[in-house]
């Protein structure tokens, strides 16, 4: 990382948290949920009653560590969790949401994720946010992938340019203007000058992206960075497989499915219709991916007997209700909405997810479990749904 960049997160910690709103919310998203993570890394069976060592690498103010620190603490889960980042401001704030927390099990460690596996090896690694803002971003990629375990996984995130329309023909701007001035000299600046922008700007007509609305610290980051190289999720894979690593999933798998914006089914392999997808769709702001080491990667346990659901941001009873009126359910994800036809019987079903019961014992007969093969497809393909024996 330059010292530019450097000196834009030690002047504007991103995100902006407050530690003290730990207190009242959780911030939560994907990766780095655990039930999230065990679905698409470790089929669905990793044994949680072994250790997590985990590496937050750009942990910037501690989003992703809360968050899995968190989660593991409430399930009663062991873990040991690396916090690395160069931002020392930005590991100030992590530091205090933890303490306001209460949260132990954690090592802050002020470096680079170029230096990961001085600290490892990993069962996982996060990388949210900071991979697409290196000098050398395929550098990062094989950093991480060096500093995991052989049965370990990664969740990361990366910019996806489509989606951030309009943002780089404006970083370009700003960053000729004003590149040479303080962090602090050049965000009030590009504000007087966004403020001119002409209404039909792409920028100012992309309803999708709002960092600059949140903030100096998300305008900073949206519009000034000096470092932000998006990348397609052709590239995306292309990077993690010249690092030896493969891509086992992304948390909502039905936006990278083409078909329903076609007449008729393609012949592609699988990354092209992914692109397709994207390319078709043209709202992706980001990729959330897990990866795992080449030749390594476990398929969720869709169908299968012993395999454990949890629902995700729903309560298994209000969802139940609502599918027992027998009008299936309709998911709105990045301003698309999806339908999926889930019979009313379905309802009783998905009263009993509780993150204990198995498939087998959810749906035991085999008429229960061709419908249950309607909620696991919809919910599934959402995200909404993930098998894991966490709390088993």
């Amino acid at each position: 990382m330059t010292d530019t960049v450097h000196a834009q997160y030690e002047a504007y910690p991103y995100p902006e948290r407050k530690p003290t709103d730990e207190r009242k919310r959780l911030v939560t998203g994907s990766p780095s949920l655990p039930v999230e993570m065990d679905h698409w890394l470790w089929g669905g069976a990793r044994d949680w009653s072994q250790p997590l060592k985990a590496l937050v690498a750009g942990g910037g103010t501690g989003d992703a560590l809360i968050q899995l620190a968190q989660k593991l603490t409430d399930a009663g889960r062991p873990y040991d969790i690396t916090y690395l980042d160069l931002s020392q401001a930005s590991r100030r704030i992590a530091e205090k949401r933890a303490e306001v927390r209460k949260l132990a099990g954690i090592t802050f460690v002020t470096g680079s994720l170029l230096d990961a596996g001085t600290y490892g090896p990993f069962d996982y690694i996060d990388c949210c946010g900071v991979l697409h803002h290196l000098p050398d971003p395929q550098a990062g990629f094989e950093a991480l992938a060096g500093a995991l375990k052989p049965d370990g996984g990664i969740g990361l995130m990366v910019y996806a340019p489509h989606g951030r329309s309009g943002v780089y023909p404006l970083q370009t701007a700003f960053n000729a203007l004003l590149g040479d001035l303080p962090p602090e000299k050049q965000l009030k600046a590009a504000k007087r000058i966004f403020d001119r922008l002409p209404d039909a700007h792409p920028f100012k007509r992309n309803a999708r992206v709002v960092d600059h609305r949140n903030g100096d610290a998300g305008f900073y980051d949206l519009l000034l960075h000096s470092q932000d190289r998006p990348f397609t999720i052709t590239e995306l894979v292309s990077a993690l497989n010249s690092a030896d690593l493969e891509h086992a999933g992304s948390p909502e798998p039905m936006l990278y499915d083409p078909s329903p914006l076609l007449d008729a089914a393609c012949d592609l392999d699988p990354i092209a219709r992914m692109q397709l997808a994207e390319d078709l769709r043209g709202t992706f702001k980001t990729h959330v991916a897990y990866a795992r080491p080449k030749g390594t990667v476990i398929a969720p346990p869709l169908g299968q007997p012993d395999a454990i659901p949890h629902l995700r941001d729903a309560e298994a009873r209000t969802l139940a209700a609502h599918i027992a009126k027998g009008k299936g359910i309709t998911i709105d994800t990045a301003g698309e909405a999806f339908s999926f036809d889930i019979p009313a019987q379905a309802a009783q079903l998905i009263e009993r997810v509780d993150g204990a019961r198995t498939i087998a014992q959810i749906a035991p007969s085999d008429v229960e479990l061709e419908v249950w093969s309607s909620v696991e497809t919809a919910l599934c393909s959402a995200g909404m749904m993930h098998y894991s024996r966490l709390l088993v």
